[in-house]
């Protein structure tokens, strides 16, 4: 291992918590050779009669890639090659939900004489190796040739082992050798720690093992001394006696503060939620770059923290040494949809980020580095608080010193040992998969709780702020007061708890569900007149809500409270509303012991406990409907067909008195014709799975129904025994706790129970544990609590060790503990010659299970997901700068907002202004717009590869993108949605192999053989609303059966529904015959049970799905079709104008907002005018009866705006119907419509803005989804109406005859006007000269004046126009000489 340490170039790809928010590695460019991600696939091959069965041979071709530097492996085998890809250009392969893949670098060694690979062989396949000869057995890797990953096969191995050819040797014992040829592995396990303080993150951690190598080949057995060690060392997955040669990797992902960057040592909690608004100076730096200037770039608050360490080697140098090797960590958001879908859009939204290496801000004496870490933005949306195991926590809040305290009470940090050792185990209550944080009571004499926003990978021990009063009266019947939290349930927002009998709920802070402070400041108590003696929770929401019930005691008996959680809003409402369940059955004494809400059929299944007047006891099970008000009641009839009784009740079921006599069998149907035994059934609860239908009915029993009325009873469940509570995965898998704290194991679907603790296989399973030397189990241990996290079962365990006390989070192996369970119970001893051989009987029918032809999950599981990598740094050694990271943050802050926008539908501010609009876009998708820079995404590499890029950061486009081709990885998808009519095809192949664990030749079987041994059942919880079709192909010549199922829907279950909105809740389960408990799937992760898939399937209206109005082949067809187009004279290319007095065509899209698809819509609507105004500005809602006035054909008071020539109409003819195909729209806009008359406010004819609504309910019956599109239409070119074109026509002409007539009389008085003018003028000129003459010729004694005189005269009229005039000022100064007398 020391060799295998030195030269180990296998990385991990770990889930983060095992959750949904992951961390995995991938491989960068010129990445070393070291680091390649093993894809292995394999050919099977039978074998001859000499060889040994089931043997395989694999041809193993290892390849890098030359062009980014990642390596992978093809291999050949019975389906086709298969390369997994974490990202675009590293591929779209899709990333499991909590799977921990390896990525690593197998060796092959050794070459055939014609120098290709050696297959490889073990050494019972070798020649020479008799089977009489004794042989041990060992595990070794077999590869799997359909889905190229590789898996345990437990094969016998002859007495002499092979030689160590691999470079990782195997050292056992003192040093004997392994048999068979190993290979170096690299294999994680998760675990989690973390620290239970306030203001402090725990680093979650995941714990893996580097290095796994195959398991060993022990000698031959003779005498069997301690069968139970020897099963252990059997079973054990790889080396167990010496821990130091395994090394274990770490992953450490913490939350930090967007300014605690690079600082060493710090976590933090999830609860700041506002924007961060200082990435504006960061960005304008950022000139010559793909980003937009005019947009304000925002940033979130928080990073996510990642490093790892490996055992053998200190952190630091691990991560260095990932870095420098090509390592980079891949994180995948998961955003769950919120609660109330009437505020939110329903999506399923993911975002998958590369973390960018940092240096620490420490001191550092080394040149380049010393301590690093890799960094992503952590993403919030609004809507979304759980993003699985990275959760919100609302009930936080930030003291005066910054410190962060709970609002619900306070912490307290001692585990006192007797809060938690000898307590009875409790149910963990929560809304499944909505709920950020869980809380758990049931701590003795105290009111505290276990509060965790991790799924108790950390958790806190909270002492709550509650009053803790009691009213206990007459009318409460309350034997003794306790402090303890009895019941304790959350929900998205809200916290209830139960003390005594009081109930007080809590809601928290959370501004991106509620869009405002909504949380409480206290705990409310509700129902203070009430006695509570349970609360019953309600694990799925519907309808926008969530809910919860108070059963009441008392004054009360026979009512129950039902509560509704709206937006953190609580209200509860008295049931049944007019009298009680008692009165209703007409019985005197009745108690509500459980109520289950089934929300499909709106109504509440009672389990009520009565007493007749000889004082026995009986239970029946009773409807009541919320939403039926009833008649007389009727006789109630025990063990009868369902009665209605009155007052909205009806039973459904009566309890047997006694439990059935099964006698022998695994099942019992009951009919009443069965015998009983002594025993009393005394139910204690009930239990509904709303995906598969069935309805539990627990307490000393088990009864199971798939339709509240007819019951199975599961007879491996002992009497003797009594559940406590029950806990369900909502995938199939059910686990039991009864009151002595054992474990039973049921799958549903099928009616055989296993005892999970204590049974021989927990005893096994311990064994290895302390071989291990396992830090989570001790001897002395209490279990708090058990609950299911994605499908795995977890223990909330409290160890002692050492006098010390510790709360633990550990994962239950169901898997495991069967397998342990079945080879302890079914194994015998053959003899070999002289001596005896240890063998297992395989019950399993088949050997090989694979899923095939599967097609591409985003089309039925609706998930979206986006891509963002960081901005690459100019810096050699890539290690990013603050100013990098904080361009990241807006960066994917950014992209975001592109997805929200574009899924806006916003008809107001116009089409076209808001991204995704009613508008299509040219290009279907979010981010196009943005993709639109690429253009000039050459110039940008240039300034890239030449060290010029603005702030040193290069931001590859191509880096931000949705992704639409995630392929199957070979397994169904989560769920599963059907539209009206579709359907999911795959196919399931199974391969028969030997019955035992020897080594018998293999025979092939025929036909007749195959059908008989392997047999594939389809189980639908709903038969009449989905249906299921299996064809068999054989394949005789490789023992072989290929099942080709065909999941329909029926078109008959649902009406039609908003997108994502009231869908019903189905599934499927897939059945191998005889496969339950007996089949097992060795992988990377353990053993996994095989031959029973459970997949919830939705019906109705998928998420994702939309109606848009295509603008761009609208124009082109209404351009084609009336020869024409005149757009208005101001043009909005956003929004194009349509010519009143041409026939309008519209088309419409369906736009999938998953897949990218985006196809015309080919169904039937409706259309109409819902309002309109002239401009923008003056745009108003119409009333429904303006809306049937203006858009019915049977409108009969002129105010219709638009017809068709369509003929087709609703069933009551009030509105035409629409299609693809329509004739067009004719604008009428009749005298009473809103449209008419019009007055122009320019000199160009009227506009109008008509907002149309366009949907396809009740019309169309090609699909579920109940499309709504409003959008605006712009109509330019409108009419007058008569009067107004009269009017305007009489005031035109008058003013044009009144201008010519004016016209006319100017023309012939023109002439005449002159020369009365003229003369007119004449006789002004002539009498101002008369009277200059006389003013001039006056007496003056100055000589010079006459002179000056004279020549003033002569300038004015020297102008004159007449020659007379003219004449007289030349003649006048001379007699004037002449008379004046000389002066001396």
């Amino acid at each position: 291992m020391e060799k295998c340490r030195e030269k180990r170039e296998c990385g991990e790809k770990v889930s983060r918590l095992g959750g949904k928010v992951r961390i995995e590695k991938v491989l960068t460019d010129k990445v070393a050779p070291g680091w390649k991600e093993k894809k292995v696939q394999g050919e099977e091959k039978a074998r001859g009669e000499g060889k040994a069965s089931g043997e395989k041979r694999s041809q193993v071709k290892e390849r890098v890639s030359k062009g980014d530097g990642r390596g992978f492996r093809r291999g050949r085998g019975e389906g086709q090659d298969r390369e997994e890809q974490l990202s675009k250009d590293q591929g779209k392969g899709r990333v499991d939900k909590e799977r921990v893949e390896e990525l690593g670098w197998v060796e092959e060694q050794g070459r055939n004489k014609a120098g290709k690979q050696r297959e490889e062989q073990t050494p019972g396949e070798k020649k020479g190796r008799g089977q009489g000869k004794g042989r041990g057995v060992g595990k070794v890797w077999a590869e799997d040739p359909e889905k190229g990953e590789a898996r345990y096969r437990t094969r016998y191995q002859g007495r002499a082992r092979a030689r160590r050819k691999g470079r990782c040797e195997e050292m056992w014992g003192g040093g004997a050798k392994s048999g068979g040829e190993t290979r170096c592995k690299c294999k994680c396990r998760c675990t989690t720690r973390g620290s239970s303080r306030t203001g402090e993150s725990s680093s979650h951690v995941a714990r893996c093992p580097a290095m796994y190598p195959a398991g060993p080949a022990w000698p031959k057995l003779r005498v069997l001394r301690a069968m139970w060690a020897l099963l252990a060392v059997l079973l054990a997955p790889g080396r167990l006696w010496a821990k130091e040669d395994i090394q274990e990797c770490i992953w450490h992902v913490v939350l930090i503060k967007f300014e605690a960057v690079g600082e060493e040592g710090r976590s933090d909690r999830f609860f700041d939620l506002e924007p961060l608004e200082t990435l504006d100076s960061v960005f304008s730096l950022l000139v010559d770059a793909p980003t937009d200037q005019n947009e304000k770039y925002l940033g979130f608050p928080y990073y996510l923290k990642i490093n790892y360490s490996c055992g053998g080697e200190s952190s630091e140098a691990q991560v260095r040494k990932g870095h420098l090797t090509g390592l980079k960590p891949l994180v995948l958001v998961t955003f769950q949809s919120p609660v109330n879908f009437h505020r939110w859009k329903i999506e399923q939204l993911q975002i998958q980020m590369e973390g960018a290496p940092f240096r620490s801000k420490e001191r550092c004496n080394a040149e380049e580095v010393c301590a690093m870490s890799w960094y992503t933005p952590m993403p919030i949306k609004n809507g979304s608080v759980v993003m699985f195991h990275v959760n919100i926590n609302g009930f936080l809040q930030k003291q005066q010193d910054n410190t962060l305290q709970f609002t619900v009470g306070n912490e307290i940090f001692n585990l006192i040992p007797r809060y938690f050792i000898n307590v009875p185990s409790r149910p963990l209550w929560h809304t499944v998969d909505q709920t950020p944080v869980l809380i758990l009571g049931g701590i003795p004499d105290e009111k505290s709780v276990l509060l965790t926003d991790t799924s108790f990978t950390d958790f806190f021990l909270v002492e709550l702020n509650i009053d803790s009063c009691w009213v206990g009266s007459f009318y409460c019947p309350q034997a003794s007061f306790t402090a303890t939290i009895y019941d304790a349930i959350a929900t998205e927002s809200t916290l209830f708890i139960r003390q005594n009998q009081l109930v007080y709920y809590f809601t928290g802070t959370y501004v991106t569900l509620h869009e405002s402070n909504q949380g409480s400041g206290s705990w409310v108590r509700v129902l203070a007149n009430e006695c509570i003696k349970k609360l019953c929770p309600v694990y799925a929401h519907s309808n926008g809500s969530e809910y919860v019930m108070a059963l009441t005691t008392g004054k009360r008996e026979g009512y129950v409270h039902f509560g509704t959680i709206t937006d953190g809003r609580v209200s509860f409402e008295l049931l049944p509303r007019q009298r009680s369940v008692c009165e209703g059955l007409q019985v005197m004494n009745c108690s509500i012991i459980w109520a289950v809400f089934i929300a499909g059929d709106y109504n509440l299944l009672l389990l009520v406990q009565m007493e007749d007047p000889t004082a026995r006891k009986y239970f029946q099970v009773v409807s009541y409907d919320l939403g039926f008000e009833s008649s007389e009641p009727q006789e109630v009839l025990p063990c009868s067909p369902p009665v209605v009784v009155g007052n909205h009740l009806a039973i459904l079921y009566t309890v047997p008195e006694f439990i059935p006599d099964a006698r022998g069998l695994e099942f019992l149907m009951l009919l009443g014709t069965e015998s009983h035994t002594t025993f009393l059934m005394v139910p204690k609860g009930m239990f509904y799975n709303q995906y598969s239908n069935l309805l539990y009915i627990w307490g000393n029993f088990l009864l199971q129904s798939y339709n509240y009325e007819n019951f199975i009873y599961l007879a491996d469940f002992p009497k003797e025994q009594s559940i406590k509570y029950l806990v369900n995965s909502f995938r199939g898998d059910m686990a039991i706790v009864t009151e002595t704290e054992e474990i039973w194991y049921l799958l549903e679907g099928s009616y055989r129970m296993y005892k999970l603790f204590p049974s021989r296989g927990w005893e096994v399973h311990i064994n290895l544990q302390v071989m291990h030397q396992s830090s989570v189990y001790t001897p002395n241990e209490t279990m708090v609590t058990l609950f299911y996290e994605d499908t795995k079962l977890y223990q909330l365990v409290y160890l002692m060790k050492n006098q010390q006390g510790q709360l633990v989070k550990r994962h239950v192996p169901v898997e495991q503990l069967l397998m342990y369970q079945q080879l302890s119970n079914h194994y015998f001893f053959e003899r070999q010659g002289s001596h005896l051989t240890l063998s297992f009987t395989n019950f399993c029918p088949f050997s090989v299970m694979r899923l095939r032809d599967l097609p591409n999950p985003q089309v039925y599981s609706r998930q979206e997901r986006y891509q963002a990598r960081p901005p690459r740094v100019v810096e050699p050694s890539g290690f990013h700068s603050e100013n990098s990271l904080a361009v990241y943050q807006g960066l994917v802050y950014y992209l975001l907002c592109l997805h929200s926008e574009y899924h806006k539908v916003d008809a107001w501010r116009g089409p076209g202004l808001v991204r995704g609009g009613p508008y299509a876009d040219p290009v279907h998708d979010s981010t196009w717009r943005w993709s639109n820079k690429k253009q000039d995404q050459d110039y940008y590499f240039y300034l890239a590869s030449n060290s010029q890029s603005p702030g040193n950061v290069y931001i590859d486009m191509a880096s931000y993108e949705k992704i639409y081709d995630l392929k199957a990885d070979y397994e169904l998808p989560e769920r599963i949605f059907l539209d009206k009519g579709t359907s999911y095809v795959f196919s399931v192949f199974l391969r028969v192999g030997g019955q035992s664990l020897e080594f018998t030749p293999e025979r092939v079987l025929t036909s007749e053989e195959l059908k008989s041994t392997l047999d594939l059942g389809v189980v639908l919880a709903d038969p009449g609303c989905i249906e299921a079709v299996v064809r068999q192909k054989f394949l005789i010549n490789r023992n072989s059966v290929l099942f080709r199922v065909t999941l329909s829907d029926k078109r008959s279950c649902f009406d039609q529904g908003l997108s994502g909105h009231h869908l019903l809740e189905t599934s499927m389960l897939l059945k191998v015959a005889g496969a339950v408990g007996h089949c097992f799937q060795n992988t990377h992760q353990g053993p996994r049970m095989q031959g029973n898939l459970m997949v919830p399937v939705l019906i109705g209206c998928p998420p994702g799905k939309r109606l848009a109005f295509d603008i761009t082949y609208t124009l082109q067809y209404n351009r084609l079709q009336n020869k024409h187009y005149f757009d208005c004279v101001r043009v909005d290319p956003e929004m194009p104008c349509f010519l009143f007095r041409d026939v309008f065509y519209p088309f419409f899209l369906i736009q999938d907002l998953v897949t990218g698809d985006s196809g015309s819509f080919q169904g039937s609507y409706v259309l109409k005018v819902v309002g309109g105004g002239p401009t923008l500005d003056t745009i108003r809602e119409y009333s429904e009866e303006e809306i049937y006035r203006f858009n019915s054909p049977l409108d009969k008071t002129h105010s219709l705006i638009w017809t068709t020539k369509n003929t087709t109409t609703t069933k009551d003819s009030a509105f035409n119907i629409m299609s693809h195909q329509s004739l067009g729209i004719e604008w009428l806009c009749l005298e009473n419509s809103p449209c008419y008359d019009t007055i122009p406010h320019t000199i160009f004819a009227p506009e109008f803005f008509f907002k149309v609504l366009v949907s396809n309910r009740g019309v169309d019956k090609s699909t579920y989804c109940d499309y709504q599109l409003i959008f605006l239409l712009h109509i330019h070119g409108l009419p007058l109406s008569a009067k107004r074109a009269f009017f305007i026509l009489m005031v035109s002409s008058s003013v044009f005859i009144g201008l010519v007539t004016l016209y006319i009389i100017f023309c012939l008085l023109l002439p005449v006007m002159v020369k009365a003018w003229n003369s007119l003028r004449w006789k002004i000129n002539n009498i101002i000269m008369s009277e200059s003459y006389y003013t001039y010729t006056s007496p003056s004694r100055n000589c010079s004046g006459t002179s000056e005189t004279r020549s003033t005269v002569s300038s004015r009229v020297g102008s004159s126009d007449s020659s007379k005039v003219a004449e007289a000022n030349q003649r006048a100064p001379e007699q004037t000489w002449k008379k004046k007398p000389l002066v001396t």
